[in-house]
């Protein structure tokens, strides 16, 4: 991670917590080092910290060190945030001199530069995994379609789905719902359903298929065409399963159709259909969002009445509703309830809680519950650092979101996109020349990291940097925004 020094004023102003960073990166190894032990979190570290080429190089490719495909992964999975970086490890090691790499390394390759928009290197890579005799597998074309999707090109998406057997990889009812899925998720369920009124009869479209299509629905809020949909399943012989009420009860509450809901899970009662622990948890989160807390906590004690025992999961939904819409000192007494019963909160309880007390200015709370986290054995992720981030950017303690950002990059827990955002959005708030100087310093980390920032982040840093006077780092910006195809607007340097 870049060391982010602040641009010195007269009495050379550094951020202490950044400069332990700084002075190490001045060292650069020349020599090649011993080979490190083969394990992920070394390895991943000397690949970040790595300023020489040819140096990494050399220490990846040493005979003693034994490469296998899990190995591979799990330090693809680590870089997951450094794009870049990831993708010249994986080159690296595609030029060794015994190790070849395996379907799942080259998934993890696609992946990441799909989500660089790299389409180039897709293909290379998909090429030569078929030189390789290795792929592509439905699991790769799947991976390429979501990127599309999620770039905008859905037409590119179905195309690609359609190209499949071009490339030795046969479509099956899988990977045809696989690309529906796909699609739904986008919220390009007109698409979807056009290709499964299209396809569906080709590909035997079965109960899978209704699903993923009457979610889409239920994802746009159009409950009336998800139970269209319900009605052309059973109107061609297919048993609606449990899953298929489950998406449908959830459809009516994210509508905020919250009676049809209600009386939709009495007939599922009346049915003597078997209502499992995620028909509960959807009523319990559904009557909480809408601030029906009396009868969010009812469903939940009737539940073990109905011999159905809540899951983590459903205590979540409890806790998460008595945050937003009671108070946190309620929601604490459920945590507290859920931990005597036995149960182990997971990431998402700590977190949810971790929102409630941010919200209600308890910041050193919160912090304690991180700390909790820890002592649980359940570390801090990406989410529970940004709501921290967050809440404390807007308090205006900027340097203490700076220092939980400084223990992200130290540790296993890796920056995203709304860390950058979040911060760079903060650095805005003083207008002070030295918060702009971090504001182009973390833009820069961002693109290295293969993060894609909108052109109005650049121009607005842009334009902060050259009010200040900051020309060399407004140079610099300038010309990494030219490389990301985020074509500069005119401006006078």
């Amino acid at each position: 991670m870049f060391a982010l020094l602040r641009r010195p004023s007269n009495h050379f102003h550094v951020l202490p917590l950044l400069r332990s960073r700084l002075l190490s990166s001045l060292t650069v190894t020349t020599t090649p080092s011993p080979p490190p032990p083969a394990d992920p979190a070394t390895l991943t570290s000397l690949i970040l910290t790595s300023t020489d080429p040819r140096t990494l190089t050399q220490t990846l490719h040493c005979p003693t060190l034994h490469w296998t495909p899990q190995l591979v992964d799990q330090i693809l999975k680590r870089l997951w945030n450094h794009a870049f970086k990831a993708l010249h490890f994986f080159n690296i090691l595609s030029h060794h001199p015994t190790y070849t790499h395996s379907l799942s390394s080259f998934d993890h390759a696609v992946d990441l530069a799909a989500r660089l928009r790299d389409y180039k290197t897709v293909w290379t890579l998909v090429y030569r995994m078929k030189s390789l005799r290795l792929g592509p597998s439905p699991k790769t074309f799947a991976i390429i379609a979501e990127r599309y999707v999620s770039a905008g090109k859905a037409d590119r998406a179905v195309k690609i789905f359609l190209s499949m057997h071009e490339h030795g990889c046969r479509q099956t009812l899988n990977s045809f719902n696989t690309i529906l899925d796909v699609l739904c998720k986008e919220k390009k369920v007109e698409k979807a359903y056009n290709l499964f009124k299209a396809l569906g009869g080709k590909f035997k479209a079965d109960v899978v298929s209704y699903n993923v299509i009457a979610n889409g629905w239920c994802l746009m809020k159009r409950t009336n065409k998800a139970l269209e949909v319900l009605k052309e399943m059973v109107d061609r012989g297919l048993d609606p399963n449990l899953t298929t009420y489950n998406l449908i009860l959830k459809g009516y509450f994210r509508a905020g159709q919250t009676e049809e809901a209600w009386r939709f899970f009495l007939e599922m009662k009346k049915r003597k259909c078997e209502i499992d622990v995620v028909t509960y948890t959807t009523v319990v989160h559904g009557f909480g969002v809408v601030g029906e807390i009396k009868r969010a906590r009812n469903v939940f004690d009737g539940m073990v009445k109905d011999g159905v025992l809540p899951s983590v999961a459903t205590y979540n939904a409890l806790i998460q509703v008595l945050c937003k819409k009671d108070c946190v000192e309620n929601a604490i007494l459920v945590f507290e309830e859920m931990l005597r019963k036995g149960y182990v909160p997971n990431s998402t309880t700590y977190n949810v809680v971790i929102r409630g007390l941010c919200h209600a200015g308890e910041m050193e709370r919160a912090m304690e519950f991180m700390r909790r986290m820890k002592d649980d054995e359940c570390e801090p992720n990406v989410q529970t650092y940004n709501i921290l981030i967050r809440y404390f950017c807007d308090a205006g303690e900027i340097e203490k979101g700076l220092d939980l950002f400084e223990k992200m990059g130290s540790g296993d827990c890796l920056p995203n996109l709304d860390t950058y955002n979040v911060l760079i959005s903060a650095m805005f708030v003083r207008k002070k020349s030295d918060d702009l100087f971090v504001a182009g310093k973390l833009l820069i980390e961002m693109v290295d990291r293969g993060f894609m920032p909108r052109k109005l982040t650049f121009n607005r840093v842009l334009d902060g940097l050259l009010l200040t006077g900051n020309q060399g780092l407004a140079k610099e910006i300038l010309r990494l925004q030219s490389r990301c195809g985020r074509l500069p607007r005119q401006f006078k340097l």
